[in-house]
C-alpha cells in the first residue's frame, strides 16, 4: 500500500515538473522571441552611428580673453566629434578597464557582471538592483540615447526632467535597456558603440563628451592625453559633479588612482607606467584654473543676443576683451586689503570695474566670491549712490560752459528754498566753511556747498544732460541735491562716464564683447557692442577738467590712490552715513572703479571713499600698472590769467566768473574770424 502510494506520488510529481519545464521552456522561448521582434524593430529605427555622437539639444558658449585663451564656457560644450580610433589609446583602455572590462567579449548584456553587481548590493545592504547596476558600456549607450526616444522641446516638458527619466533605474526600466542594447550591438559594430559613448557622455563642467572634457580640464584634444589625464577623464563616468577637478582636483586624482590600479590589474599599463602617472598626478589646465569667467562672463551672457547666448541652439565663440593678467591683479588687490585692513568676519562688499578709455571692460569683480557663476554682480546689477563721485559732473558742465580750474567760489553757509520741500541747506562733510576758494580747491577737497553752488549757477538741466550723456541714464534727483549724487547708478556706468572724460570728453558705452561668431563659421556675425559715441563736452574742458581732478588725488582726498611715477587723476565718494564709500580714477592706460558697502546698505564704520576704496584702487593699478612705461595724463591747465582789481577781497562771484569767461570766448572768436583765421 505504501509503495503503491510513493509511485502516485512521483508519477505527480513528475507530471508536474514535466509541466513546469514544458511552460518554463514555451515562455522563454516566448519572451525570447518578444525580445527579438523588438531588437529587431530597434535596430531598424537606428540611425548610422555617427548622427548619434552629439546628443546636445542645445548649443554652447565658449568665451576667449583678449589675447584668444578660453576662460570661461556656458550651456553644454562638445569639443567634436572623436572616435574610438582617433581617442588616446590610454582613454579607450582607461574607460573599459573601469566601466566593461568584457566589452568586447559580451552581447550587449553581461549576466557575469549584473550577478556580480546584485552580489555587491546585497552586501552592502541594498536592494539587489540598488547602487551598482552590472551595466556594460552598451546599455549605458542604450540609457544615453534613451532607448531612441529623442527630446522633444515642444512637448512641455523640461531638459532636465527629460534627462532625469532616461536615467531612470526601475527594474522595468532595465529590462527594457535589454532588446535596445542587442539593437545596438547588432546595427554596430563595439568601435562604434565606444564612439557613441565617447561623444555623448556627461563629464561634469558643462562638458559633453571627451573631447569636450579634455579641452576644457587640460586644453588638449582627448587625442593626446596621457595615462594620468586618461584616468581622471575615466573617473568622471561615476560622479561628474563629484570628481570634477574644477571642483575638487585632490578627490578628483585620487579617483584616477583607482582608475591606474585597474588598468594595471588588466594588463593595460605596466607596474613603472603607473608609478609614474601617481607620482606625476594630471592637473588642471590655466584655463580651468581660472577665476575670472564668473561675473565677466555672466555680464557679457547678459547683454549679448539672448538667441546667440543664453538661448543659443549654436556652438557659439565669443572674443572677450577682457584681460586675464588685469582680472587677476583686481582680485589679489581686494584679497589683499580685506585681509590685511578689514576686521576678519566683516560681511562688507566691494566691487571693481577696470577698463581702457574706450569702454573695453578688462577686468569685473562684483564682489569678494570670485568663483562660480550667475552670482549677484555688485559691478553691474547694485544700484547705489555715488556721493561726491558725481562732482566731477557739475564741473565738467561749468568747465563747458567757460568757467576756470581757477574761478572762485564761497564756502560758506547756502540755502535754497526748494518749491513743495522748503528750505534746503547743505553742508559739508567736516562741517565747516573754507571760505573763498577756487574750482579746483572745490574738487579737490569735495566741498559740498561750492557743489551745489555750482550746480544752480549753470543749471541743474544742464548737469543733467552731461551726466546722462556720459552714460548715467538713469533718473537723476531733481533737486539741489542732484549735485552731491543722490541718485542711483551702477560702478560700471560709473567708471564708463569717468572714462568718457579721460578720452577727452566723448560719451562711452562700456563692453566685453570684442567679436561672436558661430563655430566652424569664417566670419563673425557680430562684432563690439560698444566704444566711444558722441562729444559730450568740448576737448579743452575735459582736458581741464583732468587736471583738476589730477589735483585732487595729489593734494586733496583722493591721496591715498596716488601710484609712484604715474600721473593719476580720479575722484572720492562717500554717501550720507557711509552706506556707499567710492574711488573712481584713471591713468592714460586705463580707468578703474572701485565701490565698498553692505549690501542690506549697513553704514560702513570708519570708510570713506579717500580709505579703504582708494587703497584698492591703489593695490589693484600697482599691480596693473607694474612694468608699464609711465604715459602723462591728457590734460593742460590754462596760464592764469591777469588778476583784476576789485573792491570785493573775497574775488569775483562765480555768476561774474562766467560772465568774464564768457566775454573772453566771444572776444577770441571775434578776433579769429576779424584776422582772417580759419
Amino acid at each position: 500500500m505504501l509503495g503503491a502510494g510513493w509511485r502516485v506520488l512521483r508519477r505527480v510529481l513528475g507530471w508536474l515538473g514535466w509541466l513546469v519545464w514544458s511552460l518554463a521552456w514555451r515562455g522563454a522561448v516566448v519572451v525570447l522571441g518578444i525580445v527579438a521582434l523588438v531588437s529587431v524593430y530597434n535596430m531598424s529605427m537606428l540611425p548610422p552611428a555617427m548622427e548619434l555622437a552629439d546628443g546636445r539639444v542645445r548649443g554652447s558658449v565658449t568665451m576667449t580673453d583678449r589675447s584668444g585663451e578660453v576662460f570661461a564656457w556656458r550651456g553644454d560644450q562638445f569639443g567634436g566629434i572623436i572616435t574610438a580610433d582617433s581617442v588616446s589609446p590610454h582613454l579607450r583602455n582607461a574607460i573599459v578597464a573601469t566601466e566593461d572590462r568584457r566589452f568586447y567579449s559580451h552581447f550587449g548584456v553581461s549576466p557575469r557582471g549584473i550577478a556580480s553587481a546584485i552580489r555587491i548590493n546585497l552586501s552592502e545592504g541594498r536592494g539587489p538592483l540598488s547602487g551598482n547596476g552590472g551595466s556594460t558600456i552598451t546599455q549605458q549607450v542604450a540609457k544615453l540615447l534613451c532607448l531612441g526616444n529623442a527630446y522633444d522641446p515642444t512637448s512641455g516638458q523640461s531638459e532636465a526632467d527629460y534627462e532625469a527619466d532616461c536615467r531612470e533605474g526601475s527594474v522595468w526600466r532595465k529590462i527594457r535597456e535589454v532588446p535596445y542594447a542587442f539593437a545596438l550591438e547588432a546595427r554596430y559594430t563595439k568601435n562604434e558603440i565606444l564612439t557613441i559613448y565617447l561623444n555623448r557622455a556627461y563629464l561634469g563642467a558643462g562638458a559633453r563628451g571627451f573631447e569636450a572634457a579634455s579641452r576644457r580640464y587640460f586644453n588638449k584634444s582627448a587625442s593626446e592625453v596621457t595615462p594620468a589625464e586618461a584616468a581622471m577623464l575615466a573617473g568622471l563616468l561615476v560622479a561628474p559633479s563629484r570628481f570634477a577637478p574644477t571642483n575638487d582636483l585632490g578627490r578628483a586624482q585620487r579617483r584616477a588612482a583607482t582608475i591606474l590600479r585597474l588598468m594595471q590589474e588588466q594588463g593595460y599599463l605596466s607596474e613603472q607606467e603607473v608609478a609614474y602617472a601617481m607620482a606625476n598626478p594630471a592637473e588642471l589646465s590655466e584655463a580651468a584654473e581660472a577665476r575670472a569667467g564668473g561675473y565677466f562672463a555672466d555680464w557679457v551672457m547678459d547683454t549679448g543676443p539672448s538667441f546667440l547666448t543664453r538661448d543659443t541652439t549654436e556652438d557659439v565663440i565669443i572674443k572677450t576683451t577682457l584681460d586675464q593678467r588685469i582680472q587677476t591683479a583686481a582680485e589679489d588687490a581686494l584679497k589683499e586689503i580685506f585681509e590685511s585692513k578689514v576686521r576678519e568676519g566683516s560681511e562688507a562688499q566691494a566691487a571693481i570695474v577696470v577698463m581702457s578709455s574706450d569702454g573695453a571692460v578688462r577686468a569685473m569683480v562684483g564682489g569678494r566670491r570670485t568663483r562660480g557663476a550667475g552670482q549677484f554682480n555688485r559691478a553691474t546689477q547694485a544700484l547705489r549712490q555715488p556721493g561726491s563721485a558725481f562732482k566731477p559732473f557739475v564741473y565738467a558742465a561749468a568747465l563747458d560752459l567757460g568757467w576756470r580750474y581757477d574761478d572762485v567760489i564761497e564756502d560758506a553757509p547756502y540755502t535754497i528754498d526748494v518749491p513743495g520741500s522748503g528750505p534746503y541747506s547743505p553742508r559739508n562733510y567736516t562741517n565747516e566753511f573754507q571760505g573763498t576758494v577756487t574750482l579746483t580747491q572745490a574738487l579737490a577737497q569735495s566741498l559740498n556747498i561750492p557743489a551745489v553752488k555750482l550746480s544752480e549757477t549753470v543749471g541743474r538741466e544742464n548737469v543733467r544732460k552731461v551726466a546722462t550723456g556720459f552714460g548715467i541714464d538713469r533718473e537723476l534727483a531733481l533737486g539741489p541735491a542732484l549735485a552731491l549724487g543722490v541718485s542711483e547708478v551702477t560702478l560700471l556706468e560709473m567708471t564708463a562716464a569717468y572714462a568718457g572724460i579721460l578720452n577727452g570728453g566723448r560719451q562711452v558705452t562700456p563692453y566685453g564683447l570684442d567679436e561672436l561668431s558661430i563655430r566652424g563659421d569664417a566670419s563673425p556675425v557680430m562684432t563690439q557692442t560698444g566704444g566711444m559715441g558722441e562729444r559730450i563736452i568740448s576737448e579743452a574742458a575735459a582736458r581741464e577738467l583732468i587736471w583738476m581732478m589730477h589735483q585732487a588725488v595729489e593734494t586733496g582726498t583722493g591721496q591715498r590712490a596716488r601710484l609712484d611715477g604715474h600721473e593719476v587723476a580720479g575722484k572720492t565718494g562717500t554717501t550720507q552715513n557711509a552706506r556707499d564709500a567710492w574711488f573712481i580714477g584713471f591713468t592714460a592706460d586705463y580707468v578703474a572703479g572701485v565701490w565698498m558697502g553692505y549690501d542690506d546698505n549697513t553704514p560702513l564704520r570708519g570708510v570713506t571713499g579717500g580709505g579703504l576704496p582708494a587703497e584698492i584702487w591703489h593695490e589693484a593699478m600697482t599691480r596693473i600698472e607694474g612694468g608699464m612705461r609711465p604715459l602723462p595724463l591728457p590734460m593742460e591747465v590754462p596760464p592764469p590769467r591777469q588778476a583784476a582789481p576789485t573792491s570785493d577781497p573775497r574775488g569775483p562771484s562765480p555768476g561774474a566768473a562766467a560772465q568774464s569767461s564768457a566775454e573772453r570766448i566771444l572776444l577770441e572768436v571775434l578776433g579769429s574770424i576779424l584776422g582772417g583765421r580759419n
